[in-house]
């Protein structure tokens, strides 16, 4: 760098204006940041589009392609800027800080009032692409008789991909677990805004329109400064707008976004906006998803559990005293913190997860599977649906046969598998995953009201059980013997359907989960 700023200054073209040596790396630097801000805009849409319409593989792939699509119409019309390039820049630089400032908090305000959100999300992200698509090929034209050609593009590209690499590592290790979203994209709307004031300062053409420019650049700093410090009152806002009830907690992590909301009957946990658990029935779910794997397993010493950072499944599995060790991978400890220590969420819980019988480790389950030596009577698998390739992989052949190494002689586990009449071929496609895993499966479902028919599966490597082992612990709210005879049977409009296995090479299942569950996508 220090080279760069340092040179000596190349002969200015015929009638261009004398220039300090150091402004050409002026201009080099300013590549970095635009490069960088660029980036983040394109992360914060995609990401805006998987958390409010749903977090699907196919709304990153298509922002990201739309957005590369407008940059590059934005490179085309660049051709088109003429006169003073510094003006055309620095006016660039106020609209970008400005429209890709405030695309967050216009995103997830306008999310609930907007009927065509779609429209206007992909306006947004075209507008912004067009005016980033124009940043670069304008600084190469106003850097094109500072530096010999091959130099120029050299250094432009090195700083535009330093720009990007730095973007791809701050935005999701830094930017969204301690800033969010809105203030991630206040922030770099910001930066924009200083780069053109710092271009307007430092370049001696500018000084006839240098005031005027200073003002503007001012008052939308200004906004954006005023936006970013009420970032939190408008994310509650536009929270409580699309969930209906009270948010009492909402946070990022580096992982997902957790709300949780309360009415007069209910509380209800969300993660990137998708309901997870409402209080008044999740002891059916939870109670389905444990007693009947436990009945079968009437010996059973020690339990694993993957997901369930809410406690609500070590809650049901406390209920049988001989369990000796239960151990929770869960890869969001700031899910699991809040579940050990909110007095509200333990009320739920029942304190489940500071039980000395438990061990919680903040882990990838994919990757601990596949190191873990220890072997268990039970598995118990929570995942979020598979609706991205990341949670995908823990629904594959793969992982399966991973987890199978993992349990004991005569050992099982139990997989919560989406909705069998919402989202039957999911569903079917976690069975098949299953049994090409080795492991002889019986499917069960039952009604949950906050959800509507869910669906699981009961797998092991012996032979099948239709719900006639052991004893159920006193006090089920919902599971009895007779009921775990019921879930047993499924009716015409939910029977099995033919399915492809999840691969970790073709992600079947995902393709299932968006075909399914794409109707009802807000």
């Amino acid at each position: 760098m220090a080279e760069l700023l340092d040179e000596p200054a190349p002969v200015a073209a015929p009638g261009a204006p004398a220039a300090d040596a150091r402004l050409p790396g002026l201009l080099l630097v300013a590549v970095a940041v635009i490069a960088t801000c660029g980036l983040i805009y394109e992360l914060i849409a995609g990401t805006l589009a998987s958390y409010l319409l749903g977090d699907s593989v196919t709304q990153f792939s298509t922002i990201i392609g739309a957005y590369l699509f407008a940059m590059g119409i934005g490179s085309w019309l660049s051709k088109f800027l003429d006169g003073p390039l510094l003006k055309w820049f620095i006016r660039l630089e106020i609209l970008v800080g400005l429209v890709g400032g405030c695309m967050a908090p216009l995103l997830f305000l306008l999310f609930e009032y907007v009927t065509s959100f779609r429209l206007l999300l992909y306006a947004l992200v075209g507008l912004t692409g067009v005016l980033v698509g124009l940043e670069i090929p304008l600084l190469m034209r106003i850097l094109e008789h500072r530096f010999p050609f091959k130099d120029l593009v050299a250094r432009v590209f090195t700083f535009d991909y330093v720009g990007a690499l730095l973007a791809s590592l701050i935005f999701p290790l830094v930017l969204v677990p301690h800033l969010g979203l809105i203030r991630t994209s206040l922030l770099f709307g910001a930066l924009n805004l200083v780069v053109a004031s710092v271009v307007l300062a430092r370049f001696a053409e500018t000084r006839p329109y240098r005031r005027r420019f200073a003002g503007g650049i001012a008052a939308a700093l200004a906004g954006l400064g005023t936006l970013f410090y009420f970032a939190n009152d408008l994310l509650a806002h536009t929270e409580t707008l699309a969930f209906q009830d009270q948010v009492i907690y909402s946070k990022s992590t580096p992982y997902q976004r957790i709300v949780l909301t309360r009415n007069p009957r209910e509380l209800r946990l969300f993660l990137n906006g998708n309901l997870q658990f409402s209080s008044l029935d999740e002891y059916r779910y939870h109670e389905a998803l444990v007693h009947p794997l436990m009945q079968a397993l009437p010996r059973a010493r020690r339990v694993l559990v993957l997901g369930g950072g809410d406690g609500l499944a070590v809650r049901e599995l406390l209920k049988y005293k001989q369990l000796q060790n239960i151990r929770l991978v869960d890869l969001d400890p700031g899910m699991t913190q809040l579940f050990r220590h909110s007095p509200l969420l333990l009320a739920l819980n029942k304190g489940a997860l500071n039980d000395p019988k438990v061990q919680v480790i903040s882990a990838d389950a994919y990757r601990w599977v596949r190191a873990d030596t220890a072997r268990y009577d039970a598995v118990i698998v929570d995942f979020p649906d598979p609706s991205n390739y990341s949670i995908g992989k823990l629904y594959s052949a793969a992982f399966y046969s991973a987890l199978t190494k993992r349990l004991a002689a005569g050992g099982r586990l139990v997989v919560q598998s989406t909705s069998p009449y919402l989202a039957r071929q999911s569903f079917w496609c976690v069975a098949h995953t299953l049994q090409a895993a080795g492991l002889h499966v019986v499917p069960y479902h039952l009604y949950v009201p906050s959800f509507g028919e869910w669906g699981y599966v009961l797998a092991g490597p012996d032979a099948q059980w239709r719900g006639d082992a052991g004893p159920l612990p006193a006090g089920l709210r919902y599971v009895t013997a007779g009921t775990i005879h019921d879930m047993l049977r499924f009716p015409p409009d939910m029977a099995e359907v033919p399915t492809e296995v999840n691969q970790l090479n073709n992600q079947a299942l995902v393709r299932y989960f968006e075909e399914d569950w794409g109707p009802y996508v807000h």
